[in-house]
């Protein structure tokens, strides 16, 4: 870790950045992270190690499987952090996770024990899953253009009767659209007219953070109705209003209107800086989240860790 901070935040990955073969340098490594898995797959009822280093990918990839997965893998990786690099960790002093990985980040933070997360994590992605079978949606990434025209090209392509949105706020010139199949492929179309760079579909189950996620959104709530969720170590903040949220009370409702809520990330990220926040370490696997924060603040010191120490 060569990240030389006083004022540090975790950052947690979402649905997108799995792989097969993730956790691996974690569990070759440190048995804390072992633990860890053994105790989620108690948890889930099947073997999440295995998934996660064997695959295969068409049933890693499925919304259900991922996000437990990536929810352990990050959570594994806090342990290790923790026990060998306390130090590190007393620098924190703020947390927030892309979608999925708010539930880590809340983890991390005291908000919600383990198995509680676990079985809500689980309970999300199945939900969104059946959510997404339902109707013909999905998602696309739209680069080179701002939220402005982003959101101007969904109005000029989208129907009535149909939804197409900003949906995931990554950074200025990297924003992920969702709505019905036949919008997308209407936006993928007239996306280079429009000055986009590239418009590409994105391989997700269904229309994450629109209102077609509302039956997944109704189901999660019953889910965390029945859940503590206690005040906070650390602010973390929001998906949704890209605000910093330490008191416990607030924490359900936004959760479940993150599904249907547009992910405020840059803001989020900005706050962040604004805050005090010094430097960044995504905590997990993948690189997605440092590569938009560079976008976001250049200069700001970046790391990452879970993958190994090449990362």
């Amino acid at each position: 870790m060569s990240l030389d901070v006083d004022s540090a935040g975790f950052v947690f990955p979402g649905q997108g950045a799995q792989s097969v073969g993730m956790g691996r340098w974690l569990v070759e490594n440190h048995e804390i992270a072992n633990s860890v898995f053994e105790h989620a797959s108690n948890v889930l009822g099947y073997d999440l190690l295995d998934l996660c280093l064997n695959g295969p990918s068409s049933r890693l990839d499925a919304t259900e499987f991922s996000q437990p997965a990536l929810f352990v893998v990050s959570m594994a990786a806090t342990e290790v952090l923790r026990q060998e690099q306390p130090i590190l960790v007393s620098k924190v002093r703020a947390a927030a996770g892309l979608s999925l990985g708010e539930y880590s980040a809340i983890c991390f933070a005291g908000g919600l024990q383990f198995d509680d997360a676990l079985r809500l994590v689980q309970r999300r992605g199945q939900a969104m899953q059946s959510a997404a079978d339902a109707v013909k949606s999905g998602m696309a990434s739209v680069i080179g253009l701002d939220l402005e025209a982003v959101t101007k090209l969904c109005d000029q392509v989208r129907l009535p009767s149909e939804v197409l949105q900003p949906a995931n706020i990554l950074c200025t010139g990297n924003i992920a659209v969702s709505g019905h199949l036949t919008a997308i492929h209407r936006l993928i179309e007239a996306g280079p007219a429009a000055g986009a760079a590239k418009v590409m579909p994105l391989a997700v189950a269904g229309a994450f953070h629109t209102s077609l996620m509302q039956p997944a959104a109704q189901s999660l709530g019953e889910a965390l109705a029945a859940v503590k969720v206690s005040d906070m170590k650390y602010p973390v903040y929001s998906n949704v209003d890209a605000a910093a949220h330490r008191n416990g009370g607030p924490i359900a409702e936004l959760l479940s209107r993150q599904l249907v809520s547009p992910v405020r990330w840059e803001d989020s990220i900005r706050r962040m800086i604004d805050d005090g926040i010094e430097g960044f370490i995504e905590v997990g696997t993948g690189r997605i989240l440092r590569g938009t924060i560079k976008r976001i603040a250049r200069k700001t010191p970046l790391d990452g860790f879970g993958d190994g120490p090449e990362t």
